[in-house]
């Protein structure tokens, strides 16, 4: 075959003439030039060529098709996907064809060649890179298109064995991505079928090849995709490793929504899902009402987390700031939600209400006498829908999986971010230890467990005071405890007679615990590990209280 020489455009002699896409065309060779039109030989320089290898089959035909019969594609593929174009009709290549190597280990090896990755990283506009592809009749790539095995919907299958979980880890398809992405300047690379209508868009709108902008707007989604995936394998290795804190940390994750802003208006924002598989408040229905906010979100989280502390029987919680207005137990979700809303009517206004059951018609008719800016539950019953209906801008959700939290949370701070094991285990009464003289009986046992579930969710300094199951006070995130002690017994005023005064730090002074009995509190729970711990334990013992310590410290910041 006749090779002629690599000239520019502008040179006497070049007598390319263009296609109907605008490409320069010598005998039956084409290449799709921009700027400074390069004259390449035969055996390079022939139809556009574009590389498929999908995990994910979802518009692969569609696309194919297009590419060959509107644009003059020459395909070529890896096994699966070669047979899936062939069964379509389709005229492919077989990767192992293309490179005279077959696919070998069992498919683990198929696309690790220097003829793929030659003619994904060649730089047209250098003339080694040309002369290079030339000598070992390389063709450069116009297009790859890659999508990767499905690790994280692998390991959300229950009993997935660690083998099997490796297998389904990707090698030669982010190898094929990050090659293409990093040399987006000379071609296009598409991971999300989402994208393929796009490309073939730009195809018609720019003569055949996609625009700067578009190639370098899918790169970026590369780069972000992959690290999502490596993400994705090194926190199952190191759960399987059982390393809370690994050695390095990486956060990823795809827009789900833009939000109209942050926590207040001069703050952008966008809300963000990790994983493949829908989780979380990803996985949520909105019923009805207006779009979430961030704060909306940031609340719902924060009930989320303590009403997921409530199994055993009804309950519901009222939140207003991350902080709970509220907070009850009954043996129905309208009576919970009743004792819930009565311990701070006027705080509960505009604020997030969470149910551990699903919403039925007696607890919705409550919640529309009332303005509320979201209420989530696990489920929603038909006739509560209607009733919730009236109030056409009340944010109702449902999240079957309320119960399930993260294992870990993430906090950014300026140049980093921290990482902690989240504060989601199981309390254990068995373990606590009674310092007083006076015994909790079982009634007090069981108060004082509902409202040690409850202060954890308060921010520090928090206390808290309950009584028949729900939250009568509530002090939350003061600069010292005596301060939180002091507005918690205000709120509860003569209902705390009797009642429950729970703590989530220890207690360095008696002082605290001297205003408590004096308030007619009987029982105190605390961490304890303070050195003058005695201090209190004697001024309980004095006053007749009961004390427990429970050896864990809950602060939320």
């Amino acid at each position: 075959m006749e090779t002629k020489p690599l000239r520019s455009q502008a040179e006497p002699g070049n007598e390319g003439v263009k296609n109907q896409l605008g490409k320069v065309v010598w005998g039956d060779r084409l290449y799709p030039g921009e700027g400074t039109i390069w004259m390449i030989p035969h055996s390079i320089a022939m139809a556009p060529l574009a590389l498929l290898s999908t995990s994910d089959k979802t518009g692969l035909i569609d696309l194919a098709r297009s590419l060959v019969q509107e644009f003059g594609f020459d395909l070529i593929s890896s096994g699966g996907t070669a047979a899936t174009l062939k069964e379509a009709g389709l005229p492919v290549t077989k990767v192992a064809d293309y490179t005279g190597f077959p696919e070998i280990l069992g498919g683990r090896v198929k696309t690790l060649h220097p003829r793929i990755h030659g003619g994904i990283m060649a730089r047209r506009d250098l003339e080694q890179d040309r002369a290079d592809l030339s000598s070992h009749e390389i063709r450069p790539l116009d297009l790859v298109v890659v999508n990767l095995y499905p690790f994280a919907r692998t390991i959300a299958q229950e009993h997935v064995t660690l083998a099997e979980a490796i297998e389904q880890i990707d090698i030669g398809g982010p190898t094929l991505l990050r090659a293409a992405a990093k040399n987006f300047a000379h071609l296009t690379v598409l991971c999300n079928p989402a994208d393929y209508n796009a490309y073939l868009q730009e195809l018609r709108d720019h003569g055949g090849k996609a625009s700067l902008e578009f190639r370098q707007g899918r790169a970026l989604q590369v780069f972000s995709h992959t690290a999502g995936y490596d993400r994705a394998i090194a926190s199952y290795l190191a759960g399987q490793a059982e390393t809370t804190v690994p050695e390095q940390y990486t956060l990823s994750g795809r827009q789900l929504q833009v939000l109209r802003y942050g926590e207040n208006p001069h703050q952008p924002a966008a809300w963000y899902e990790t994983g493949t598989n829908k989780s979380g408040w990803a996985a949520a229905t909105k019923l009805q009402g207006k779009e979430l906010s961030y704060n909306n979100l940031v609340d719902l989280e924060a009930a989320r987390r303590l009403i997921s502390e409530f199994t055993d029987s009804p309950a519901a919680a009222v939140l207003k700031h991350s902080n709970p207005c509220g907070v009850a137990s009954g043996s129905t979700l309208s009576e919970a939600y009743e004792k819930a809303f009565a311990a701070d009517s006027v705080s509960a206004f505009g604020g997030i209400v969470a149910l551990n059951r699903a919403i039925d018609a007696s607890t919705a008719q409550m919640m529309v006498q009332t303005f509320l800016e979201c209420v989530v539950a696990p489920d929603c019953e038909a006739e509560a829908k209607s009733i919730l209906a009236a109030k056409s801008k009340l944010r109702v959700l449902t999240l079957p999986t309320i119960h399930e939290g993260a294992e870990q949370t993430v906090k950014v701070i300026a140049g980093g971010f921290l990482v902690q094991g989240s504060d989601e285990e199981a309390e254990n009464p068995q373990e606590w230890q009674v310092a007083t003289e006076a015994k909790p009986t079982p009634e007090q046992m069981s108060e004082l467990l509902f409202a040690w579930k409850v202060v954890k969710h308060v921010k520090s300094n928090a206390i808290v005071v309950t009584g028949d199951r729900a939250t009568l006070g509530i002090g939350a995130g003061q600069m010292n405890r005596v301060g939180a002690v002091e507005i918690a017994l205000k709120q509860a005023g003569d209902k705390a007679w009797g009642g429950i005064l729970a703590s989530d730090g220890f207690f360095p002074f008696d002082d605290s615990v001297r205003a408590a009995a004096a308030a007619g509190i009987s029982a105190i729970i605390q961490p304890g590990g303070s050195i003058r711990d005695k201090d209190s334990i004697t001024a309980a013992n004095e006053l007749g209280l009961v004390m427990v310590l429970t050896g864990t410290r809950h602060f939320w910041h």
